[in-house]
């Protein structure tokens, strides 16, 4: 026989009140949803899904909302409602998705995931996860973030030079970008910021003009692959680590030996057509993976 409400998912909670659940655990619960898609918390449930009643401390629903937007950073709008039958009562708490990161009032910062054995559980928010979290929600750019410790130095002037070429050579509407000095040209594309009075590159900035060992040490998991596929076997498998406008050029210059051409016949004349028309990044046969 089924339980009345199922089992947990990554949006649904079930919190047990048999002993009266202490306000904070309730907290870390909501908080976690709120950082995730939202969802439900049944408090009066037991992980199984049984209906075991609510402790009388917690039968104001209104009360019950306003302790956790008054406990909460920024405060989550959460609606309790109290369900199930006169015997048995379920408080039901509805959790918006957040479209900030929110964090108890003590400081928690949590969010759900799925354990290995298919069952969901709260867990801490790292720095890291706050930041992708942000830019997921279009809260954050974070390619324009500074990055800590970086300066001007870090930039590679062959890279600035090669930025310039590119400008000049593509982008008409831009030119009068390669009248500004090299720190202005920067801090115009965004490459670089100003904190706290120092210049810093943006990792935007890193990306692009960085030198490689400053990659390495400030971007480490920077990489970029060229492939080429025949089905399913991989016939070419280079990898990239350099900055991206170098990058570019050089998996440009990969496709010209493996694009294949085709005879056109058009009357008395015939001439070999690339299968992909030049400037057309991809074509059949190939892929190109950035990681």
């Amino acid at each position: 026989m089924a339980h009345e409400y199922g089992k947990e998912t990554l949006s649904l909670e079930f919190k047990s009140d048999l002993k009266r659940l202490p306000d904070d655990d309730l907290l870390d619960a909501v908080v976690a949803l709120a950082n995730s898609d939202g969802g439900t918390v049944y408090l009066g449930v037991e992980d199984d899904g049984t209906p075991t009643g609510i402790d009388k401390v917690h039968q104001d629903a209104v009360g019950l909302s306003a302790m956790i937007a008054n406990r909460t950073v920024p405060p989550v709008s959460a609606r309790a409602q109290i369900v199930g039958t006169e015997k048995t009562p379920v408080m039901q708490i509805d959790v918006p998705k957040s479209r900030s990161v929110v964090s108890t009032k003590s400081g928690k910062v949590l969010r759900r995931r799925m354990k290995v054995d298919g069952t969901p559980e709260s867990v801490p928010m790292y720095p890291y996860e706050i930041a992708t979290r942000l830019s997921d929600l279009g809260r954050l750019d974070f390619s324009a973030q500074p990055v800590p410790d970086a300066t001007r130095d870090d930039f590679d002037p062959l890279e600035r030079d090669r930025l310039r070429r590119i400008i000049g050579t593509y982008q008409s509407s831009d030119r009068n970008l390669l009248e500004l000095t090299d720190e202005e040209l920067e801090k115009s594309l965004q490459l670089t910021v100003t904190v706290d009075g120092e210049t810093m590159p943006t990792l935007t900035g890193l990306l692009l003009l960085g030198k490689g060992e400053s990659l390495k040490r400030f971007v480490p998991t920077h990489r970029a692959s060229f492939q080429v596929m025949s089905g399913t076997d991989i016939k070419v498998n280079q990898d990239y680590a350099g900055p991206l406008l170098k990058t570019i050029e050089q998996i440009n210059d990969m496709f010209s030996p493996w694009n294949p051409s085709a005879e056109l016949s058009v009357g008395l004349f015939s001439m070999m057509v690339p299968i992909r028309p030049s400037g057309v990044p991809r074509g059949a046969g190939e892929r190109l993976r950035p990681s």
